[in-house]
């Protein structure tokens, strides 16, 4: 099921898979009929006790420096292309291997690979664990995972344990054992495995980010995040198959990172503070439902479906240091596109779309406070130098964003190159993936407390020099 956006998947497939929910989602044992607690549901602890841990973290860990960064892609789907298009644009990228189940996607991307000037790429479509081979290839540094969710840990896995550094698309992985899996192979192998959240490289997040640092909100005590967007006509297509049977199988807030990432960063997780615990309700599932009655015919298999994902889904996330986020979650719903991207703090507090700012003493005649939408003026005293250095490349080259998809693959090949620091690291990448099914937890227990695992065993304590921003 390597296909990037698209799935090649048999509706038989599609049933099993939804024969099998709460499978390795950490669901197990959960009845409606346990009683609630007051205190947090416990974390799951990690495969390996920490008693037992024998590697170094990967805190502050530079990548090796490489003169060429040498790519494989598993999964050439719309976004898979999308990334491969950008790569072959970066200087000192070499893309050596395609993998995807689909022979056309493949062939599709040999021809933009020569059409870069860049050598046949090494093609990958024997069968769905194809990959496990382009990742044993001892020509590649650094592999792209652009495929449906379930394949990204065993994609992530392989290329950790064949020594290749990863970087893997948004929402990271699925299950809270794979998160710590994808932690202790990092650590074990001494590779970097990073979360393609292109959503933290956006110019206006990053503009945030850098007055943030500083000072401007003061001590920071909330933010806002969501992941709120109409995908109606995509999940009732082909070509939304595979996200479709996850709104079958699950009940929670599926698709987390888009939000969660940039105002993680506002907030410094894992430098300094944690997510602690979790709460989440659902609202009830009737978008989909409503969506087929209008645009699929009668006697269609779709309607053999059932949708269990609510409409929208509210997480709130307290962290150690007593700091709140509100995390939404709403794809089944008419509404514009909406990540909310809000901090407040001690002096003033940012939200976007449209975005506007409000600090301390801002009041008019009438001393009614007003927000500041004039967001150009702040962009000339604190846009992030990654956008000052890159703003006309990111434009040239689109993408999510205006560019920051751009901004996002030249800062990873940037710190391979020079020897840096990745900005997102394998426990930011565990810690945002993980509420997606600490959510499901709550859900299920009538909106119970979940208790966060600590990825980084403690460590996220530890004082750490930043090189983004």
């Amino acid at each position: 099921m390597i296909d990037g956006k698209g799935l090649n998947l048999s509706r038989r497939d599609l049933l099993k898979s939804v024969a099998l929910t709460g499978a390795g989602m950490g669901l197990e044992g959960v009845s409606d009929c346990q009683p609630l607690t007051s205190a947090p549901l416990a974390a799951p602890e990690p495969s390996t006790p920490a008693a037992e841990v024998s590697y170094e973290p990967m805190i502050g860990v530079p990548f090796s420096r490489l003169e060429t960064v040498r790519v494989g892609i598993v999964g050439i789907g719309s976004r898979g292309a999308g990334l491969l298009q950008d790569l072959l644009r970066i200087d000192h990228v070499q893309v050596i291997a395609l993998c995807d189940i689909v022979k056309e996607k493949t062939e599709r991307g040999r021809v933009l690979a020569e059409g870069a000037a860049q050598k046949t790429p090494a093609i990958y479509v024997k069968d769905e664990r194809d990959f496990e081979n382009l990742c044993g290839r001892d020509d590649v540094d650094l592999v792209y995972v652009a495929t449906p969710w379930e394949w990204h840990a065993p994609m992530a896995l392989s290329a950790l344990n064949n020594g290749k550094h990863v970087a893997i698309e948004v929402p990271g992985v699925k299950t809270l054992p794979e998160c710590w899996q994808i932690v202790e192979a990092s650590e074990k192998n001494r590779r970097h495995c990073v979360m393609l959240e292109n959503c933290c490289y956006g110019e206006n997040e990053m503009l945030v980010l850098s007055m943030v640092r500083a000072g401007l909100f003061g001590d920071i005590e909330h933010a806002e995040a969501a992941y709120n967007h109409d995908a109606r006509s995509l999940l009732m297509s082909e070509r939304g198959l595979w996200r479709r049977a996850e709104c079958i199988q699950r009940d929670g807030n599926l698709y987390p990172t888009h939000g969660l990432g940039p105002v993680a960063r506002y907030m410094g997780i894992n430098r300094g503070d944690r997510f602690d615990y979790l709460v989440s309700l659902s609202s009830v599932a009737k978008g989909l439902n409503l969506f087929r009655a209008e645009h699929v015919p009668q006697g269609d298999p779709r309607w053999s479906e059932s949708y269990k994902c609510g409409d929208v889904n509210t997480s709130l996330i307290k962290t150690v240091r007593g700091c709140t986020i509100m995390l939404q979650y709403s794809i089944c719903s008419p509404r514009p596109y909406d990540r909310i991207n809000l901090v407040s703090g001690t002096k003033g507090i940012f939200r976007d779309y449209p975005p506007r700012f409000f600090f301390d003493g801002m009041e008019d005649a009438q001393h009614q406070p007003a927000w500041d939408e004039s967001i150009d003026k702040y962009k000339e005293q604190y846009s992030h130098p990654l956008w000052i250095q890159q703003r006309e490349q990111a434009r040239k080259q689109g993408g999510h964003g205006g560019g920051m998809d751009h901004i996002m693959n030249d800062r990873l090949i940037q710190c391979i190159r020079q020897g840096m620091v990745p900005d997102i690291d394998v426990y930011d990448t565990a810690s945002w993936a993980a509420p997606g099914p600490l959510s499901e937890l709550s859900v299920a227990q009538g909106s119970a407390p979940v208790k966060f695992p600590d990825f980084t065993r403690g460590r996220w304590q530890e004082p750490r020099r930043e090189t983004y921003g």
